[in-house]
């Protein structure tokens, strides 16, 4: 049978008489570690092996127990760690202010033993539900996020697949928008932000008809303003929603075909004006269409890319994005290879 690790104890009093006396009460079933002074416990609560329970004196010189408990529920690692006051001053109006500053109990001496260990027994029980409890939303929080991201790439392949034989295109293209990203050096948490909103760019494209998707000729001019219509159907499919990643996923919908120039669609967008998700995954997008083989032509070069990249730059693309990007070929090929059609 597995044995449950043993809780620590940490005695906090400046009398040594007094922390022998809890010592006894306590170390035949806890680990117990003591402070003579408020600074000290301080200092043992920061180390790394944390206590699991305080047991705190007010009265003591220099920094006195309701002070050591300010500091402590003040401190997010250590506000959630449960304090227990023990000490001579036993008013109501001790109590309250004891029980205000953040400790879930308060034991008066003399100190009863069976007190004592029922009142730890059932403070440490309590913490563990808490820390379990915890645990499990922040579990379930990832699983929810996990499945919202899973949901968000299977739609955006869901687009793919209606002009595009594996979906891949999705993949490969949310991938270089991340290494843009990061060799901008953009925030972490925005740079997983695009990631995983990329893959939606284009979802409007579900509601585009197939004549019009599918042509293998050139649009008419009826067709090609239907066919831009795609990125104001994904905007509203995704719709405004107080989700980061389903704002970052509208944004990037909405802006991804307007060109640094002005010239793109649905609204002439300029420049910086144009929203720095949009400008990167613009880059991905067409790099990646170029790269890829479709019925109506062949994959081009990496070289014939770049250098089209380079002549669009300040026209279509970033002029700023468009040599970061090509600084980082070696992870592009890496994902053009890993992540092939033909794995698709």
């Amino acid at each position: 049978m597995r044995m449950e690790p043993t809780a620590t104890i940490l005695i906090v009093d400046d009398n040594p008489e007094n922390i022998d006396v809890l010592n006894g009460i306590l170390k035949q079933h806890y680990r117990v570690k003591a402070a003579l002074s408020g600074a000290l416990a301080l200092k043992i609560v920061a180390s790394a092996e944390k206590p699991d329970l305080i047991l705190l004196d007010v009265m003591m010189p220099d920094m006195d127990g309701h002070e050591v408990c300010r500091l402590l529920k003040a401190n997010p690692l250590t506000v959630d760690i449960p304090v227990i006051f023990i000490t001579a001053k036993t008013s109501i109006e001790d109590e309250q202010m004891g029980l205000g500053l953040g400790a879930v109990d308060y034991i008066s001496k003399p100190v009863s033993v069976p007190i004592v260990l029922a009142r730890v027994k059932t403070h440490l029980a309590l913490y563990n539900q808490q820390r379990e409890l915890e645990l499990k939303v922040r579990e379930r929080t990832q699983e929810i996020e996990l499945t919202r991201r899973e949901i968000i790439n299977r739609l955006g392949r869901a687009a793919e697949y209606k002009d595009n034989e594996t979906g891949m295109h999705v993949i490969r293209m949310s991938r270089y928008s991340k290494i843009l990203a990061e060799k901008i050096k953009a925030p972490d948490n925005w740079v997983e932000l695009l990631y995983n909103a990329a893959p939606m760019h284009d979802v409007g494209k579900i509601g585009i008809p197939d004549r019009i998707l599918l042509k293998n000729g050139k649009l008419d001019q009826d067709e090609w303003q239907e066919m831009q219509r795609h990125v104001q159907y994904g905007a509203d499919i995704i719709g405004d929603h107080p989700s980061e990643l389903l704002q970052m996923a509208r944004e990037i919908t909405l802006y991804h075909h307007e060109k640094y120039d002005g010239s793109g669609y649905p609204h002439g967008t300029i420049g910086d004006a144009i929203p720095l998700s949009a400008r990167i995954v613009a880059i991905a997008d067409v790099f990646d269409a170029l790269t890829s083989e479709r019925p109506y032509k062949s994959a081009w070069s990496l070289e014939k890319t770049f250098e089209y990249l380079q002549n669009e730059a300040g026209k279509h693309f970033d002029p700023e994005l468009v040599p970061k990007f090509i600084a980082c070929e070696a992870q592009i090929v890496e994902i053009m290879e890993k992540f092939s059609d033909a794995n698709g």
